[in-house]
């Protein structure tokens, strides 16, 4: 039996977009197509090698992409003043996109009416911890692709990314992962890979990874943006994963 990650608990193909821009640290008003479009399209092509499913609106964006870059490939696209750069199809919706994300987190920023009036459910075990730490960045799915991608690199190089059916199922690494992190509370992304040995135990291991992100029974932070991605239990301690 084939599993699928939902990828709509995660981000959209902006979300992407955004994310390639920061990564390649290129202007938004003067994006390379041609890099971004290769890009975009490599993420497509992992994250199907990963069984993750793709939405369809990451697949639209894909062929407004190549639809631009075929366009800027034609001659005499500066030769008039006056000619729309093909590129503003992608730029408007960044820019509005971003505003978007910046009203969103200005609002959650601020105080929830009755928030002093009511008592505060008890923290899980692990989250006193967390707070104690100070603020952490979030990681997005595509910051997970990339970690994972050079996981692979070091373990093995070479290796042909393609799912296939192994003894390691989904649950069963999600409980290996709940195991760590019931000892722990929290651990780093790589350590959850120190006991695969194959291409498809570390896929299952990623995929048994989003699984519990999706469920809220894990969450991922990086102390400042590049450093090392740190995974947390959000779970209590005697909560049960039998349903895993």
């Amino acid at each position: 039996m084939e599993y699928e990650v939902k990828l709509e608990i995660f981000e959209g193909p902006l979300d992407l977009l955004l994310h390639l821009i920061y990564k390649n640290e290129v202007d938004i008003f003067d994006i390379p197509i041609t890099t971004i479009t290769d890009q975009y399209l490599a993420y497509l092509d992992m994250m199907k090698a990963l069984n993750i499913s793709v939405a369809g609106d990451f697949l639209v964006m894909a062929s407004t992409l190549i639809h631009i870059k075929s366009k800027m490939l034609l001659p005499g696209l500066n030769e008039g003043d006056d000619e729309e750069d093909p590129r503003d199809e992608i730029t408007r919706p960044l820019l509005e996109y971003m505003r978007l994300k910046e009203m969103a987190e200005e609002l959650s920023e601020r105080e929830i009416l009755g928030q002093d009036v009511f008592t505060r459910q008890e923290s899980s075990w692990h989250q006193d911890e967390i707070d104690a730490e100070g603020p952490r960045l979030d990681v997005n799915l595509f910051q997970l692709i990339d970690a994972f991608r050079r996981i692979m690199e070091q373990n093995q190089p070479g290796a042909d990314l393609t799912f296939k059916y192994q003894k390691w199922s989904v649950k069963e690494k999600s409980q290996v992962i709940i195991a760590f992190l019931k000892q722990k509370g929290e651990i780093l992304f790589d350590e959850i890979f120190g006991e695969d040995r194959t291409v498809s135990e570390f896929i299952v291991t990623f995929l048994a990874l989003l699984e519990l992100v999706h469920i809220g029974l894990v969450r991922i932070f990086q102390p400042s943006y590049n450093s090392a991605i740190h995974v947390v239990a959000h779970f209590d301690e005697n909560e049960t994963t039998g349903d895993l």
